[in-house]
């Protein structure tokens, strides 16, 4: 039998699996307490400056500014305003560049050696360098340890969402990723009632953090994936995984024996196996990863440039950090709803609210200003947030199942890692109004539409067989013709064998 069918046997989704999935869920709220970290501990007071002085060194700086606001960030610890203020957005930057590294390293680094130990060793490490940055004694230290929690944050996501999908049954796959997603935006939320409630910058930062030692424990007796195991040609390995989880399940008397793939045997019997180099070089994978990567770089930048278009308005910085979480979740089950639907499923949809997400910054442009009005340029705008929050569920549900299981990581990897690309550009797109008005809900509009067009090209995969290799991306025509040509093949060997 095939992987697919042993997850019919042990149970698709059964208690066992559930308690697994559980655990990476809620790891999501940690990710986002670090995620939005930045947020609070940089946020910057009133100050005043005396009249008549204008400081051009930090010494200056701290004898004559008064902050008049009670706040305490590490604005205030190292008076990070004025020419130092760049500081504070450089701290976040280099978060992002570490997440966009992890996805490079991560991503096939679990290919090759597993997920767990991935997934564990990044979450230990995350975990470290998050208290590192809540004891940090200076802001030099501070910023290492925001690009090195990045770096472990964005690798072991990655690997935690995919485990969230290997350890169940495919037809739950879109439900799990979406769970995931939603839990993120949660998280949002959650940190914002944190940092409410615990306002010294140190001790925020400690107690958003102090939750992964919980979920690292909770970690540590997780199985390798069955998918991954079976993949790289361990066979009885994952009979014994599917097993276990027969017996968590509570099916004492399962049997299971998977079929040995020739194919998965023989990319294993190559040192390398596949990597990095089989996105650029297999034609289905290179068209796949092109639009692919296209379309999480326009989720990024839409969504996030929304984010930071927004921040400028003025109100309590607490509520709008939770608004821009809670605005996320009416997108989820949405996803859920079409994307299971066979009139609608991934591509479709993936594409009707990219579209549709860059039609709400399109008429943002047309609609006058009105804050108190329904259909206001502000409320299209989060219409537009809501909108390509969907589209960036669905494109990780939809990047999954796009990618074989020997080389998804790694796919996963450099797609996030241009949409990285697109969360370090978002920042630069509003400033675009010195240009005109118009001119960031254009970006946002074209890059929406262009995305929601070309992820049209992408082929359907709902109730469709998961490739578990890369020879299986050319179709059961394909695999029947390997078939047959190595049973001809050991029909020549057994006529040589008798003729001798």
């Amino acid at each position: 039998m095939d992987i697919e069918d042993a997850f019919q046997i042990v149970g698709e989704f059964g208690i066992y699996q559930k308690r697994m999935v559980t655990v990476l869920i809620l790891l999501q709220v940690y990710m986002a307490f670090q995620s939005m970290l930045i947020v609070l501990v940089g946020a910057v007071p009133v100050y005043h400056i005396e009249k008549g002085v204008n400081p051009s060194t930090s010494e200056e700086l701290i004898k004559h500014v008064t902050f008049t606001e009670d706040l305490n960030s590490i604005v205030t610890e190292w008076f990070l305003i004025k020419h130092q203020a760049y500081k504070v957005n450089l701290a976040g930057s280099l978060f992002f560049a570490g997440v966009l590294l992890g996805n490079v390293l991560f991503g096939p680094l679990s290919d090759k050696i597993g997920r767990k130990p991935v997934f564990l060793g990044g979450l230990f490490f995350e975990v470290l360098f998050g208290y590192a940055t809540a004891f940090a004694p200076s802001y030099e230290v501070f910023a290492l340890s925001r690009l090195l929690v990045g770096m472990m944050n964005g690798g072991m996501a990655l690997v935690c969402f995919v485990l969230t999908q290997e350890y169940v049954g495919k037809s739950y796959w879109a439900m799990t990723g979406t769970l995931t997603n939603m839990t993120f935006a949660v998280g949002i939320a959650l940190f914002a009632a944190l940092g409410y409630y615990v306002r010294p910058w140190r001790t925020l930062a400690t107690a958003a953090n102090s939750p992964g030692v919980l979920f690292f424990l909770l970690s540590v007796t997780l199985p390798e994936s069955p998918r991954w195991l079976y993949s790289r040609g361990q066979t009885e390995q994952a009979e014994q995984v599917l097993l276990y989880m027969a017996q968590r399940n509570g099916i004492e008397r399962a049997s299971v024996k998977l079929k040995h793939s020739s194919s998965s045997s023989l990319a294993q019997s190559s040192d390398s196996g596949p990597g990095l180099l089989d996105l650029v070089t297999h034609p289905v994978l290179r068209r796949r990863t092109v639009v692919l990567m296209f379309v999480w770089y326009a989720c990024s930048l839409v969504y996030y440039g929304l984010t930071m278009n927004a921040s400028g308005e003025t109100g309590n910085r607490y509520v709008t950090v939770a608004m821009y979480g809670l605005v996320e979740l009416p997108a989820y089950p949405l996803c859920i709803y079409f994307i299971n639907k066979q009139w609608a499923a991934r591509r479709k949809s993936l594409a009707s609210f990219l579209a549709l997400a860059g039609l709400s910054c399109l008429f943002t442009m047309v609609i006058p200003v009105q804050t108190g009005s329904l259909f206001s340029a502000s409320s299209l705008a989060l219409l537009g947030k809501l909108m390509v929050s969907a589209a960036f569920n669905i494109v990780y549900v939809y990047t999954s199942e796009l990618y074989p299981t020997v080389i998804r990581n790694a796919g996963l990897g450099v797609c996030s890692m241009s949409c990285r690309f697109g969360g370090i550009l978002a920042p630069f797109v509003p400033s675009l109004k010195g240009l005109h008005q118009s001119m960031p809900f254009m970006v946002f509009s074209l890059s929406g539409i262009s995305a929601g067009c070309l992820s049209l090209l992408l082929p359907e995969t709902l109730n469709k067989p998961i490739a578990e290799t890369l020879e299986e991306l050319h179709g059961p025509a394909y695999q029947r013709v390997l078939e047959r040509q190595v049973s001809l093949f050991e029909e020549d060997l057994s006529k040589q064998k008798l003729l001798t």
